[in-house]
């Protein structure tokens, strides 16, 4: 079973933004062990997913092997990123 999101506030906020499931709780779950500041300055500079372009959304689907993604409109792009 898995570990329970320590801080969904930011779980949520981190989802919204186009981070995967796994990442945005692995930093959640950071930020409740120290503080969000803290987290905050470890982390990329990675853009939310609305900001790529489709072929960049296309490439990182095809990383994920998302099913239709080579005829997906953007916003259904962004949908199952952030669904995967």
């Amino acid at each position: 079973m898995a570990d329970p999101i320590k801080d969904p506030e930011l779980y949520e906020k981190l989802r919204e933004e186009g981070n995967s499931k796994s990442k945005s709780a692995a930093i959640a779950n950071a930020a409740a062990n120290t503080s969000r500041e803290h987290v905050g300055r470890k982390g990329g500079k990675a853009g939310s997913y609305e900001d790529w372009t489709v072929e960049e959304l296309r490439d990182r689907a095809r990383e994920l092997d998302v099913e239709g993604r080579s005829t997906m409109t953007k916003d259904e792009l962004v949908e199952a990123l952030r669904n995967t």
